[in-house]
């Protein structure tokens, strides 16, 4: 009798399912949006964090272990002065910039079209299959050595520029609220350690190729060839590690409630999710839709046509736009501008082995000190703070910091170059200006889009601020390459300061368009009305 009386009341709950009334379901929508606003934090989200934060260690990796390997492919490829010509580290540099913009923009409209969990996975196959053609380039009659990487380095940039929206929104949709932008930050933090991990890995390839180097005849072309290939080769085997698990993680209910609208199925996820970390989607269950707002052109227009939403998505596309202008210029040529003021350049004959690897070695210890010193603990220092000290200002403060350091960079410059003391004192300030970067702009524009918009346009709208971002990459490198040399030889790395001290002022004034968002909901924080949000009953 008892299976009986079971059978009847999931019967008679199957019925009310059927006739549910809009108000009912609007309820259990935001009941259900709360339990995962008020969830504790649980393995699962260490999980998210885990996987998510593998991708960004690998993004890093593979766009900053650039910065040495141009050092190798100019004693490799270099035809002039065993270099690479400013066109060609241009090209081999901007490439994967161009790559992420494209890719930021169009995985960032796939997650909200065909879902976060059916995209995840699929960029970093991409990365994964342009770094391991990177690493077997090769020369022919008709075809450059440099002309293949700069392509698979566009290709790889594609699958990177689909990593930011992508992790950023799942993080987002499953964290917490008073925690959100702490698990944010730890994802993106792994940047730091993909950086650090770069020098270290060149440290090691150039030390295990020592012999090697010292032995052949200038400029060591074998060696140092093996030496770049296994550099950029090894950025894979963390994509590869995590792929399995990216392709396996649930689908968010935030898309599943408000972009599918199926809200019976988003409060199973968030029961199973959060209890055990899994999710199970019954295929023969009756698939009922309830009537909320839809993602089209229109809906697009009428919500960002607010002044309310649209100063939001410029406020964080410009200052993304800005703080990379300076992020990438340092970033990318930090090895020209340690050369440039002589800090820990080799000494010596300039046509022997040893000036080689002496190079090559000290390029690999001066961007290991560059993370160490200031770029991995901005990140954590952050982390510190995010939920409790705020967003808004970290990055108000960040970009403040930096609008003073890089002008006293610049109109200094002369003067601290002058002294073994002073250019000490340059690495300091180069080194203070990467630490108020991460503990600043470059985290706070990663966190504030990824919880800016609602659901159905969150993807997009971080994608679009990423290729802000990214666009303000490819200009500085472009800039940087056309200006760096204007006078003589890095003659105008001082004037470069001067400009990235301009576009950090302006990154200030772009910050006052953007809300406060720590411990706030992603539904409160879009500006749109919850109470009355699903208007209508599921429909099958």
């Amino acid at each position: 009798m008892a299976i009986n009386q079971e059978q009847l009341s999931s019967h008679e709950s199957y019925q009310e399912k059927g006739q549910t009334s809009g108000t009912v379901l609007d309820e259990r929508r935001r009941a259900a949006l709360s339990e995962i606003d008020n969830a504790p934090f649980s393995w699962f989200h260490v999980k998210v964090c885990l996987v998510a934060g593998v991708g960004f260690f690998t993004d890093a990796y593979d766009i900053f272990a650039i910065n040495i390997a141009a050092t190798m492919l100019g004693f490799v490829y270099g035809h002039t002065g065993n270099q690479l010509s400013t066109q060609q580290s241009l090209g081999v540099k901007v490439a994967t910039p161009v790559g992420n913009l494209v890719g930021q923009l169009l995985f960032g409209w796939l997650a909200d079209v065909l879902g976060r969990k059916r995209m995840y996975g699929i960029e970093l196959m991409i990365m994964i299959i342009a770094t391991f053609g990177q690493a077997l380039a090769g020369q022919a009659p008709a075809v450059s050595v440099l002309g293949v990487i700069i392509v698979w380095r566009f290709i790889m940039g594609v699958g990177i520029g689909g990593d930011y929206p992508l992790s950023a929104i799942i993080s987002s949709e499953f964290a917490a609220t008073r925690s959100r932008g702490r698990l944010m930050t730890a994802v993106f933090a792994a940047q730091g350690w993909g950086q650090f991990s770069a020098a270290l890995v060149g440290i090691v390839v150039v030390q295990a190729y020592k012999d090697s180097i010292l032995n052949a005849q200038f400029p060591a072309i074998v060696p140092v060839d093996y030496a770049w290939r296994l550099l950029i080769g090894l950025g894979c085997v963390p994509g590869v590690i995590a792929l399995y698990f990216r392709l396996t993680i649930p689908e968010t209910p935030r898309f599943t409630m408000d972009i599918e609208r199926n809200v019976a199925q988003a409060t199973s996820d968030i029961e199973n999710v959060l209890a055990t970390g899994k999710y199970v989607v019954d295929q023969d269950a009756p698939v009922l839709r309830a009537k909320a707002p839809r993602a089209s052109r229109a809906d697009f227009a009428k919500y960002f046509g607010q002044w309310k939403n649209m100063k939001v998505l410029i406020g964080t596309a410009y200052s993304w736009f800005a703080l990379d202008i300076a992020f990438y210029g340092l970033g990318l040529n930090s090895s020209i501008i340690l050369t440039a003021i002589n800090f820990g350049s080799p000494t010596g004959n300039k046509t022997t082995s040893l000036y080689v690897y002496e190079n090559l070695h000290n390029v690999c210890v001066g961007n290991l000190i560059l993370s160490v010193a200031g770029l991995i603990p901005g990140y954590w220092v952050s982390f510190l703070f995010i939920d409790s000290w705020g967003r808004k200002p970290i990055q108000l403060m960040g970009f403040t910091i930096l609008t003073i350091l890089f002008a006293v960079m610049g109109f200094a410059y002369d003067k601290l170059n002058a002294t073994a003391s002073g250019r000490g004192a340059f690495v300091f300030l180069y080194c203070l200006a990467n630490f108020f970067q991460n503990f600043g702009p470059n985290t706070t524009t990663f966190v504030i889009p990824g919880e800016a918009f609602p659901t159905r346009y969150r993807s997009t709208g971080h994608g679009i601020s990423a290729a802000s971002g990214k666009l303000g990459a490819v200009v500085s490198q472009v800039g940087f390459a056309q200006l760096v040399n204007i006078g003589g030889t890095n003659k105008f790395v001082k004037h470069i300061m001067e400009i990235f001290a301009l576009f950090m002022l302006t990154g200030i004034f772009s910050t006052l368009l953007i809300p406060e968002t720590k411990q706030r909901s992603l539904e409160d924080i879009s500006n749109e009305e919850q109470e009355g949000y699903i208007t209508d009953g599921p429909r099958s």
